[in-house]
Order: structure tokens, then C-alpha cells, then sequence
């Protein structure tokens, strides 16, 4: 079955860490970029993180610069969203998507898979 799941999300309080995965199968990963989007009810779907195929280049947005960081296991086809310093902003539901054979990390555009989510929560 070609499918990315994620894992990972929790309720953590200020200051704290999470590391989400996005765990692929039937697909091959490497061949992959790999985003992390996340979404709070009522507002549009923003991207947190990419890592490229191949190149392995990187892209974050500029509010968890320094806090997060993507990795990408390709022999276990998963790729991790490390998250420290959690504010209660980085509230969200979490998504990983997948697209074939981007180096540079597009970003726009269609996406070839789509994960179900995980929920993070930041709170005290």
C-alpha cells in the first residue's frame, strides 16, 4: 500500500520537544522531497520544512529557523521533524507530502502523496 504516515504528535508544554515522523511504504523515498505542512482550523495550510531528494537541500520557514530540523532516514524511507523550543504558535496539525524527483524543493504545486496528520499541542 503506498501511504505516509506520521507520528509523533503530542501535548507538550512550552519549551519542549517533539520529533514527528513521516514514515513512507511503497514508494521508494529517496527518490522524494519531502514537506512538512501544518494547519490550524480556520487558517490556510503553511510549510514548515522541506528536504530535497537527492541533494538533500533544506528549506524552513522563518518562524522555526533554529528550532526545527528536517532529516531524512532513506534506508527506512522516513524523514523526521525534529521541534525544540515549542511555543504555543506550533500549534497545529501536522502533515507530510510527498513529491517525486524535486532536488530544490518546489514547494508549489501538486504533490504525489499526502499524509493523515498528527497533532501537535503546545500548552501548559
Amino acid at each position: 500500500q503506498v501511504q505516509l504516515v506520521e507520528s509523533g504528535g503530542a501535548l507538550v508544554q512550552p519549551g519542549g520537544s517533539l520529533r514527528l515522523s513521516c514514515a513512507a511504504s511503497g514508494i521508494t523515498m529517496s527518490y522524494y522531497a519531502i514537506t512538512w505542512f501544518r494547519q490550524v482550523p480556520g487558517r490556510e495550510r503553511e510549510v514548515v520544512s522541506c528536504i530535497s531528494s537527492v541533494l538533500r537541500k533544506t528549506i524552513y520557514r522563518d518562524s522555526v529557523k533554529g528550532r526545527f530540523t528536517i532529516s531524512r532516514d532513506d534506508a527506512n524511507n522516513t524523514v523526521y521533524l525534529q521541534m525544540n523550543s515549542l511555543n504555543p504558535d506550533d500549534t497545529a496539525v501536522y502533515y507530510c507530502a510527498a513529491r517525486k524527483w524535486d532536488r530544490l524543493c518546489v514547494i508549489k504545486g501538486r504533490y504525489d502523496l499526502w499524509g493523515q496528520g498528527t497533532q501537535v499541542t503546545v500548552s501548559s
